[in-house]
């Protein structure tokens, strides 16, 4: 479980990212999180990983304070939440399977699971025919897709989707939004940002409505309203 309590969070010149933010996350749940540019989105997400610090306010994951954990704990933590971004952030000098083996390094698995695992989950995404392809020979829905491989591959409770389809066109949105529903039918928690009202319709399920830091509504039957 996730819970926000109270999180607010100002900046040195006296902005307000975010406003006594409160919410609660429940193992399995796939939550939207809408708001124009500015609404504090993004800040809510990096909250969790602790790349922010709240000025007050306390975000606990299974009741531990996460800006309470130690760094060695802090690194557990993060190793069970998958990011993806709008801008993929792939390596561009590494083929679509050697990002993916790189996370995996990187969490300290081992060559035969690096060679089992890497396949499987490009199989998932629908790109098992291209994992030898370097980035720039990937379409932008075929970044994204190899950018989601490479966040479910260590296997994580929890993902964190930062607007994922802003770069991309309606066909690859639509194949993008199915692919993160099969993750979340499969059993991980997903946390997705989004101002696109057509991604928010295709999800449906439960959306926050974030405004000037606030959040303004939480609708359990998936409504764009801003």
């Amino acid at each position: 479980m996730i819970y926000f309590d109270k999180v607010t969070r100002v900046y040195p010149d006296e902005s307000i990212a975010l406003d006594e933010v409160s919410f609660t996350v429940e193992p399995k749940e796939f939550v939207t999180i809408v708001g124009h540019s500015g609404a504090g989105k993004t800040t809510l997400m990096k909250m969790l990983i602790a790349e922010d610090r709240p000025t007050h306010g306390s975000i606990f994951f299974e009741s531990k304070n996460v800006h309470k954990l130690r760094r060695k704990e802090m690194n557990k933590l993060r190793r069970r939440i998958g990011t993806v971004f709008q801008d993929f952030r792939l390596i561009r000098d590494k083929t679509a399977y050697e990002n993916i083996a790189f996370a995996m390094e990187a969490s300290g698995k081992s060559d035969k699971e690096i060679a089992s695992d890497v396949p499987y989950v490009l199989d998932l995404v629908d790109l098992g025919d291209k994992m030898w392809n370097f980035p720039h020979q990937l379409s932008g829905g075929e970044k994204q897709r190899v950018a989601i491989a490479r966040a479910i591959v260590n296997q994580p409770d929890i993902i964190i989707a930062d607007e994922p389809t802003g770069n991309l066109d309606p066909i690859n949105i639509m194949e993008i939004v199915k692919i993160i529903h099969k993750i979340n039918e499969l059993g991980t928690t997903i946390l997705l940002t989004t101002h696109n009202k057509e991604v928010v319709d295709m999800i449906g399920g439960r959306v926050l409505t974030m405004e000037k830091g606030k959040v303004i509504r939480d609708d359990k039957n998936g409504k764009y309203i801003l």
